[in-house]
């Protein structure tokens, strides 16, 4: 989309807010609501936001040289388990107040939240959507109270950050300039978003992967440049400490290996996770591999990758799942007079909000214990995402076929991939 075409999307954007003043109004009071609602909530039971701590502890050590794996805060005694590069970045959250600082996290994230719809529908093809005042209000409102929205909230995390980051990066045209290293950055903030490189690498994107490659290690140089003994530590040794994170068999964890301890009911299952985890990130790459070059949808490219990533991450916690929000705009785009995909989406959107892994019994470690019929209550994101893997792998088992009979080309092949028409 050219500049051009940009400004005059957002005037007509404006001049249909104008024209159209009452669901302007409407969709602008669902969304007050929606925040009442969340106010009201934590008169009941105030959000802990201890991420948000976590993050300020640590952009005070990297200021102040302080040692920056060597503290913990909260009443939980957490750590920091980001890479260098991430406490620069947390520097700017010691100049405010903590109870400031909540008041911004809550409302940077309503507006990530608002800037992650908008960059879904545009890779949905739903750009009317994409650039509708009311339609991108409305959907804030109600896309707070997804479970995996609700958490970061409730924790004040970065997840909506980086996901807004990565897909805005892969969304650009193959040929944009620097396509990738926002995702190296994003990779040098918190280590999953990497497995975006190896994408775009598999798909034969080998400019835009290395760019990442670049992106990734600007981060950890900077990182290295200021903080060198906390780097030299991190890349040495904690980066490897996985208990650092937390415990990995808690229904918070919704990650393969957070499925299979609970299912084997072993703390630590071993080769048992292992092997099932390097055979998902082979077929979840393989299946965003042939959704691209079978079918030339880069956006369902980009998720299938995205759920492989939190299905073979050691510990993906619920609220890492914020990418169930392009995922439920992706298949909202393809139920128009399709009554079956209707229920389909009604399904996922279900299983995002119920909060299951909550209702099954988790005190102490009750997790381990957990009874065979409420395995799926209390691992429903990781069981989904398979499920999404399987459901491509069949649907692109054959190649389409074009009226003369021939075989398509990919699409990187025959045009350039617009934003616009990445799903």
């Amino acid at each position: 989309m050219s500049a051009v075409d940009g400004a005059w999307t957002w005037r007509r954007t404006w001049a249909q807010s104008i024209a159209h003043p009452g669901r302007l109004a409407l969709a602008t009071a669902l969304l007050l609501a929606s925040f009442a609602g969340l106010w009201a909530l934590y008169q009941v039971q105030p959000l802990p936001m201890s991420d948000i701590a976590v993050y300020r502890a640590e952009g005070a050590a990297a200021a102040t040289g302080g040692d920056l794996y060597g503290f913990t805060v909260t009443k939980w005694h957490l750590p920091a388990t980001y890479p260098p590069f991430a406490a620069l970045l947390f520097i700017p959250t010691t100049w405010l107040s903590l109870g400031t600082l909540k008041i911004v996290c809550v409302l940077v994230n309503a507006a990530l939240l608002a800037l992650l719809i908008h960059l879904s529908c545009k890779a949905a093809g739903l750009r009317k959507a994409a650039h509708t005042a009311p339609f991108l209000l409305a959907a804030t409102a109600l896309g707070l109270w997804l479970e995996p929205v609700f958490q970061t909230f409730v924790f004040g995390q970065v997840n909506l950050a980086l996901t807004c980051l990565v897909l805005w990066d892969l969304s650009r045209p193959d040929g944009a300039r620097f396509k990738g290293f926002a995702t190296g950055i994003a990779a040098g903030i918190k280590l999953t978003p990497a497995i975006f490189a190896v994408y775009l690498l598999v798909t034969g994107r080998a400019k835009a992967a290395c760019t990442a490659l670049a992106g990734f290690l600007v981060s950890v140089l900077l990182g290295w440049l200021v903080l060198p003994g906390a780097s030299i530590e991190f890349w040495t040794r904690r980066m490897f400490e996985t208990d650092r994170v937390g415990k990995v068999w808690i229904v918070d964890n919704q990650s393969l290996q957070g499925l299979i301890t609970r299912v084997l009911h072993q703390p630590e299952p071993g080769l048992l996770w292992a092997v099932p985890a390097l055979l998902t990130a082979a077929a979840g790459l393989w299946a965003a591999r042939r959704i691209y070059l079978r079918r030339g949808l880069d956006g369902w490219g980009v998720l299938c990758t995205a759920v492989t990533a939190l299905l073979v991450s050691p510990i993906s916690w619920s609220h890492h799942w914020v990418w169930c929000v392009p995922l439920l705009i992706a298949l909202a785009a393809h139920t128009r007079r399709n009554p079956w995909r209707r229920v389909l989406l009604a399904a996922v959107t279900l299983a995002f909000t119920a909060r299951t892994m909550w209702i099954v019994p988790h005190t102490g470690d009750l997790d381990l214990r957990v009874s065979w019929w409420q395995q799926p209550f209390a691992s429903p994101y990781p069981l989904l995402g398979l499920a999404l893997l399987a459901a491509v792998v069949w649907w692109t088992r054959r190649p389409p076929v074009t009226p003369g009979g021939g075989l398509p080309a990919p699409r990187a092949a025959r045009e350039p991939v617009s934003p616009s028409r990445t799903v």
